[in-house]
């Protein structure tokens, strides 16, 4: 079986795969409602995926809890687990985070909060863009 080109697949291929919800999130960069996202709130150990394509993104010993609405982690799974561009949608300038494999929107990060993380980096990132795979 052939692997899957996740960053060339079309617009429909997404469709049929992810919710409306997902692909609202994941395709086209919109935010899920603040607190009440699935992992929000969980401290289940485990693996964060991509939901649309699976990739590993983020690990639940980087996961903190900000209180800011959306589950947040202060370092992705490895340094090219994910990738960011600015986002200057809403009248002001982000760094978006992106899965590397397909692409997809996870949500954005944010620096100098003063979190007492070893990064001071906040990765705010929407439950519905990830899945969790519990730790064995």
């Amino acid at each position: 079986m052939s692997e899957i080109d996740f960053k060339n697949l079309p617009d429909q291929e997404w469709r049929q795969r992810l919710s409306p919800e997902e692909y609202f999130v994941l395709r086209q960069a919109g935010t899920e409602p603040p607190h009440v996202g699935e992992y929000t709130d969980t401290t289940t150990e485990g693996v964060y995926a991509c939901r649309a394509c699976g990739a590993e993104i983020f690990r639940s010993t980087e996961k903190f809890e900000s209180h800011c609405g959306w589950p947040s982690f202060f370092d992705p799974a490895a340094t090219d687990a994910v990738y960011e561009k600015v986002d200057t949608s809403h009248g002001m300038v982000r760094r978006e985070v992106l899965c590397a494999n397909c692409d997809s929107h996870l949500g954005h990060v944010f620096e100098g909060e003063g979190y007492n993380t070893p990064t001071d980096l906040r990765y705010c990132i929407n439950s519905l863009s990830m899945t969790l795979k519990p730790a064995e």
